[in-house]
């Protein structure tokens, strides 16, 4: 039965109801109208407006359950749907709306990963040139100074070993934002010993105390699984070293039956109600390029935690 038909049997149904109720009831109305037959008059509205708007809501409430949907749907948390029951329109629509997120989803799947790729190719390439033209531009010059500070004569010596040393102090930031941006070890040395470095690294170059845990019997995985479950992690601690105000961090690495789980809590401020940044954005699109789960749980004054659910295909004997 289609929506109009619906609502028309609907109300067909209440002002059948009150005509029956006219027909055969003892009540008659007076030229005036007295008190009594007022109240009558006005009760019997009153029911037929209660039961007529009772019985839409009813009929209307799958619309209403659509509506909710259409404002909250987040095309970075997939599954979201309806449940599709019965037939005509209103199912109908249900089952278009449905058909369209699972479209939508396949589509920002594809276009993520697209992005993504192109943006891992970029950053190596912004490595690969910060490590052979600047490095090796700043390890001429710091020769370059050696030796003039080699031959001079004080003060000027003094001043170009300072030189040296600011030279070198910016040379190992450039090697360490190549690292960042392009992960050796993990292409040389797998997902372990690049969490490793990783987290060793957060501690030397700031405040945070980090805490790791990673399982070594971890199972095989993919390099695009791998390098997710980095650029999370890192991410994750970057949030924690600049936004978090936080004192100390934990990162754990854990294979439980089927999955992969990364954990990352802080035990910072927390975020409280405030709408995700793009750094969670970014994560979030990430876990999709996988279909891994991510989820950010945080609490005023009671830390973040972060943890991503990988799901880990057995091989088949």
């Amino acid at each position: 039965m289609s929506l109009f038909w619906r609502i028309f049997a609907l109300n067909a149904v209440v002002l059948g109801s009150a005509t029956a109720l006219l027909l055969w009831a003892p009540v008659t109305v007076s030229v005036p109208v007295v008190l009594t037959e007022a109240v009558v008059l006005v009760v019997g509205l009153a029911v037929m407006l209660v039961a007529n708007a009772a019985l839409l809501r009813i009929g209307l409430a799958p619309l209403g359950r659509l509506t909710r949907l259409m404002t909250t749907v987040d095309l970075l948390r997939p599954g979201q749907r309806l449940p599709e029951h019965g037939r005509g329109e209103t199912a109908e629509l249900i089952r278009t709306f449905n058909a369209m997120l699972e479209r939508l989803e396949h589509e920002r799947a594809t276009s993520s990963a697209r992005v993504l790729t192109g943006q891992e190719a970029e950053r190596r390439r912004i490595a690969q040139e910060l490590h052979d033209e600047v490095g090796q531009s700043m390890t001429a010059v710091l020769l370059a100074l050696k030796r003039a500070a080699d031959a001079a004569d004080e003060p000027l010596r003094g001043e170009l070993q300072q030189a040296q040393e600011i030279t070198r102090g910016s040379l190992d930031e450039v090697r360490r934002l190549v690292r960042r941006l392009r992960p050796g070890v993990l292409e040389d040395l797998g997902l372990i010993s690049a969490l490793t470095s990783l987290t060793t690294e957060f501690a030397t170059h700031s405040t945070l105390r980090v805490v790791r845990r990673l399982d070594p019997g971890l199972p095989a995985l993919d390099q695009r699984t791998e390098l997710v479950l980095y650029r999370v992690a890192q991410e994750a601690l970057t949030n924690a070293a600049r936004h978090a105000e936080a004192d100390r961090v934990e990162v754990n690495l854990r294979h439980t039956g089927r999955e992969v789980a990364l954990t990352v809590v802080d035990d910072g401020r927390g975020t409280g109600g405030a709408a995700e940044g793009a750094g969670i954005r970014g994560m979030r699109e990430r876990a999709l390029l996988i279909g891994a789960t991510l989820d950010v749980t945080s609490q005023p004054r009671a830390g973040t935690q972060v943890r991503l659910t990988v799901p880990v295909l057995r091989k088949q004997p």
